[in-house]
């Protein structure tokens, strides 16, 4: 694997070299030059504790996020977990795609403990974008993304002078990822310059999650190619309509693999700003990486230990939060589809939701996108976000959230379908 060359990884000095040797003969050093106001009895009442200073994050905070997420993976979502659900219908579509989602993790891959070490906490997964893009990547380098697609990798990359070249993501009844273009991409006269592959699972906004085959694909063609994998699974718990075999991309051993997670998604939190990277791959291709991401974190200093010493009560409070989360998007799903169903002009669709908590809805084309919303704006003082803002290929396309209160949401989808058929009058 080929990393950056902004990553200074020069032999460290003699002195250096010495107070390596002594930590690990277990040999603690006096410093002359011990700046840690924590270590000399001034950290304020506020703020109590010695900082440590580790680049990865709090090791204790670590720890409590490893045991989490291999709990996760093998356990799952239980029946347990849902009973706040009021609504009997819902609780059962929730217990059923949580179930599927446990199945789906498992299935094929076994379940490996997490490692501590391979994890860095940080404030967001924007945050892991920019330091693997410059763990990865020099100026002029590119790394592939998804496109339809939120394009935040797009603005990250451009303020790290590295390019994106877009892949298209493929409808037809579902939504997949052509494999082929992948590899002529690779293979093509851009190919020197992709350092990393891009995959959001599932994607916003198609809500799609990667395929099985697809996924043993991209690993092969990735590690032929020496290109890493950046895999962002942020909304991976919110399965609305999965197909089989769904698995996360964390702890992938077959190609050099960043998955990212964090607590905006998964407590509906974002204010939290909690985030996560988790390495795994090759052995050698890990050790490289994390040796070089260790002096990006080091140069950008930890997550405050502040916030880092909330994690485990936040961490307690993630299934819980999850599912209520989960019932929420899956209840307003139900009614989308209802109202859909119920519209006189049937003219309205959604594109196969997989997962996430945003959807797609498919309009005639022949109505302009800007127009819709600047009607919807006008009569109902309602604004949205058409199919161009995440580059779909076609007009005719309105990504909606499926988050707000149930009243409200209804109310929503119901000026979307008095203002399409206002237009089409």
């Amino acid at each position: 694997m080929r990393f950056s060359s902004r990553v200074d990884i020069s032999e460290p000095n003699p002195i250096a070299q010495a107070e390596a040797v002594a930590r690990r003969n277990g040999i603690a050093l006096g410093k002359l030059n011990d700046s840690n106001p924590t270590r000399h009895g001034l950290a304020p009442v506020q703020v109590p504790g010695t900082y440590a200073a580790d680049p990865r994050g709090d090791r204790t905070a670590r720890e409590t996020l490893a045991a989490f997420l291999t709990r996760r993976s093998s356990d799952g979502p239980r029946e347990t977990d849902i009973r706040h659900a009021d609504n009997a219908g819902v609780r059962s579509d929730i217990a059923d795609a949580a179930d599927t989602t446990h199945r789906n993790d498992v299935a094929g891959l076994g379940i490996r403990p997490v490692d501590p070490d391979h994890l860095y906490l940080l404030s967001s997964t924007s945050q892991a974008y920019s330091w693997l893009i410059k763990l990865l990547c020099d100026a002029g380098d590119a790394v592939l993304a998804p496109k339809p697609g939120y394009p935040l990798i797009e603005s990250i990359a451009r303020l790290e002078c590295v390019d994106t070249i877009e892949y298209q993501l493929q409808y037809d009844g579902s939504w997949f990822i052509d494999t082929a273009e992948l590899e002529a991409l690779l293979d093509g006269a851009d190919g020197g310059r992709i350092r990393a592959l891009v995959l959001i699972n599932p994607n916003n906004p198609t809500g799609s999650y990667v395929k099985p085959a697809e996924r043993e694909a991209i690993v092969a063609m990735c590690r032929a190619h020496d290109v890493a994998l950046i895999a962002d699974e942020v909304f991976y718990d919110y399965a609305l309509e999965p197909f089989d075999g769904n698995a996360r991309l964390a702890g992938e051993p077959g190609v050099l693999t960043f998955a990212l997670d964090g607590f905006s998604k998964m407590l509906a939190a974002p204010h939290a700003k909690v985030g996560w990277i988790q390495v795994s791959g090759p052995a050698e291709d890990v050790a490289e990486a994390m040796r070089r991401l260790d002096v990006i974190a080091d140069d950008y200093l930890p997550m405050s230990d502040i916030i880092a010493g909330r994690i485990a009560g936040l961490l307690e409070a993630a299934p819980a939060q999850t599912m209520r989360v989960r019932e929420r998007v899956l209840g307003n799903l139900t009614t989308l589809r209802r109202l859909l169903a119920d519209d006189p002009l049937g003219v309205t669709s959604l594109l196969r939701p997989e997962g996430g908590w945003n959807v797609l809805l498919r309009v005639p084309s022949v109505i302009d996108e800007n127009e819709l919303v600047l009607r919807m704006i006008a009569d109902h003082r309602l604004t949205g976000q058409p199919g161009y803002f995440f580059d779909m290929a076609s007009n005719g396309y309105l990504a909606v959230s499926l988050l707000p209160e149930p009243d409200e949401f209804a109310r929503n989808i119901r000026a979307v379908l008095d203002t399409v058929a206002d237009m089409m009058a």
